[in-house]
């Protein structure tokens, strides 16, 4: 009887999970011995650490990912980080193919005059305070009135609607006591929303649009010069029903009257940022922005009219972007790994993959594979193109022979080292404690915040 097909996926997210899953499921005539490997404590990625936790539906997500791996078919190596615990000569001295699935982490450059003065934050870096990323600092400063957020997408509307609630609010999710008692200082009290393009080119999904008008507590502000629909915009609005919700929404946000509320949502559209106004010793002071027209062409134009806001902070919310991973062919242009239909090719320019070698035996999926873009439903047909390939390539003998890959070996190779990896019966240890946590407060759960509680609760027996 032959071995198993060792397969080793780096980053366990969606993107890595569902690969595994549909690896497990696909139609072949061999054995398969899946490792997961996750640099952090606990798996799941952007479900677990880039979703605000008012959106409790997000766990039906993560709770379809724990079912794939409560199957036992994967193995979980947590709290492994490539490139450090773990190579790339390792992971080929073991495993037959290595899938990529690290997934964008960090946030997409602006470059604005200003973008690197104090008070001036990323937008990836306020998400992961607020969803309790381990590698981050419980402390966030929050002593600003008005507030910007720039950008025109889900993130922007996760920072601008976490940045206007009133922290109370928040006590029925997992968010720490560090978050809630920071949220419950906040001096915000305005949070202005700036996007380059008008209310039918934003890329704002419409039940987030809709939670946004339902915080408590918070007045929505429009100006009525912002509604600007040209011919593509209309062209957009009748043949997409999401574009034609969202306008809807922000179109009713124009007829709601001031309640006094405590906390103002500004919606700014067709004005593009110029510059972060301040200096070094004041920080951020305002922002500029050059006013936009629509060109007809679902695109705009500056009109050469600049407007400066009196503002205290800035959040930038325009975008992911991918990390190298050492020793593999990277683009940093476009912060992808080197890549098509999955496949790693040599190289570090995405635009000429194709005339490059391919590497046998590496893949990639997920953002880390075609960048920042898409839902959850683009990362399975990732998954599903990267693997199909995985498998043509083991039926036509294009896979390097691992020269140790029993199941045992790898495990022998992090003891060695010392590496204190998680396993998937300690994520459960993990999540058993974050319930207990929480039930004195009459809350389902509290998220731990630290990589040693995190380890200390899933530790090995």
């Amino acid at each position: 009887m032959s071995r198993a097909l060792r397969v080793a996926i780096v980053g366990a997210g969606p993107a890595g999970i569902y690969a595994a899953d549909l690896l497990t499921k696909a139609e072949r005539d061999f054995e398969l011995s899946i490792d997961l490997f996750e640099r952090l404590p606990a798996p799941f990625g952007l479900v677990r650490y880039g979703v605000a936790p008012d959106h409790p539906r997000i766990k039906g997500i993560q709770n379809a990912l724990i079912k794939v791996l409560d199957r036992g078919d994967v193995r979980l190596l947590a709290n492994v980080d490539f490139g450090t615990d773990i190579t790339l000569e390792d992971l080929r001295h073991h495993y037959d193919a290595i899938i990529f699935s690290t997934g964008s982490f960090d946030d997409a450059r602006l470059d604005l005059p200003g973008v690197d003065l104090p008070r001036s934050y990323g937008a990836a870096d306020f998400v992961n305070w607020y969803d309790a990323h381990p590698d981050v600092s419980q402390e966030w400063p929050l002593d600003s009135e008005r507030v910007a957020v720039i950008g025109n997408g889900n993130v922007a509307l996760d920072v601008a609607r976490v940045l206007a609630k009133q922290a109370d609010d928040m006590l029925s999710t997992e968010i720490p006591h560090h978050v809630y008692e920071g949220l419950r200082d906040s001096k915000v009290t305005d949070v202005h929303v700036f996007g380059r393009r008008g209310p039918a080119q934003t890329k704002f999904t419409p039940l987030e649009l809709r939670e946004v008008g339902l915080v408590k507590d918070v007045d929505i502000v429009v100006y009525p010069e912002d509604y600007e629909f040209d011919e593509a915009s209309m062209a957009a609005i009748h043949s997409s029903n999401q574009t034609k919700q969202v306008t809807k929404t922000l179109t009713d946000f124009t007829l709601r009257e001031p309640t006094g509320a405590s906390r103002r949502l500004h919606f700014h559209f067709l004005h593009s940022p110029v510059e972060i106004l301040g200096d070094e010793d004041s920080g951020v002071t305002g922002l500029r922005t050059e006013r936009q027209q629509l060109d007809g062409n679902g695109g705009v134009v500056g009109t050469g009219t600049m407007h400066d806001w009196d503002l205290d902070a800035v959040y930038r919310a325009v975008g992911y972007f991918g990390s190298p991973l050492s020793q593999i062919p990277f683009d940093a242009s476009k912060g992808v790994i080197t890549n098509v239909e999955g496949r790693v090719h040599a190289g570090d320019s995405q635009a000429a993959a194709a005339d490059t070698p391919v590497i046998d035996g590496l893949y990639a999926t997920g953002w880390i594979k075609r960048g920042p873009v898409g839902l959850i439903g683009h990362t399975k047909g990732d998954a599903l193109e990267t693997i199909t390939h995985l498998i043509e390539d083991r039926n036509a003998g294009r896979l390097p022979e691992p020269e140790e890959p029993s199941e045992d070996a790898i495990i022998a190779l992090l003891e060695s080292r010392g590496v204190d990896f998680a396993d998937w019966d300690g994520f459960h240890r993990l999540e058993s404690a974050e319930r207990a946590l929480g039930e004195p407060q009459g809350r389902e759960r509290m998220k731990i915040a630290t990589r040693h509680e995190m380890l200390e609760h899933s530790r090995r027996q």
